[in-house]
């Protein structure tokens, strides 16, 4: 609510009345956020961050290791959304960064090309095919924060590295750098670090 110049104190249904308006109205160039502000992507069970408040930030997998006992639920999590959330991320990051370049600027002159190929600037010659400016700035400032993704695993180092093990495209991304991933353990976190797991825990600082 912020974000969209509405006051959070305001009653429920005045909110929700506000919300649905600007969401139905054409004239909107910005009817709502969407995935703005997007930063990490939780898979564990709900109880581990029910009591936060990641402000939207944050997308949500409720997923219970004890029922997984072959890892197959996991290896889905970690090749299909995990990597989903990742080019959701890099896109909003890449627009952000270098929105001349790899955003597709003001969405109120945005010509479609071809359905799905992009789009045209007004009259500009150049195909643009990042998101809109509208999509990360209020008009006054950037709403989206470029990180790359940190992902939250509750699970068994032995599972997760299973995963990493047989796919290619997981271990590209861990390797790369193109992401971060931390593992819940029984003494706080620990970090995936260039094919390791480095223990984290509130006393001992962020791992250089």
């Amino acid at each position: 609510a912020p974000r969209l110049g509405l006051d959070p104190a305001a009653p429920h249904d005045a909110l929700l009345a506000q919300l649905r308006r600007r969401a139905n109205d054409g004239a909107q160039t910005r009817p709502e956020w969407g995935l703005a502000g997007n930063a990490a992507f939780i898979i564990a069970p709900r109880l581990r961050s029910q009591a936060a408040n990641l402000e939207g930030r944050a997308f949500l997998h409720d997923y219970d290791a004890r029922h997984d006992a072959d890892g197959s639920v996991l290896e889905t999590l970690m090749t299909a959304p995990m990597v989903v959330a990742h080019w959701i991320n890099w896109q909003y990051h890449a627009s952000t960064c270098d929105p001349a370049r790899l955003g597709s600027g003001n969405k109120l002159l945005h010509n479609v090309v071809g359905g799905n190929l992009g789009v045209f600037e007004g009259n500009g010659g150049d195909l643009r095919i990042g998101l809109s400016r509208q999509s990360l700035h209020d008009g006054s400032r950037w709403v989206h924060e470029p990180l790359r993704l940190t992902v939250v695993i509750d699970a068994p180092q032995a599972a997760i590295d299973a995963v990493i093990g047989k796919h290619d495209t997981v271990r590209h991304l861990l390797d790369h750098g193109w992401l971060h991933l931390w593992r819940y353990t029984a003494g706080g976190l620990a970090r995936h670090e260039r094919g390791q797991w480095r223990p984290f825990t509130a006393d001992s600082g962020l791992p250089p």
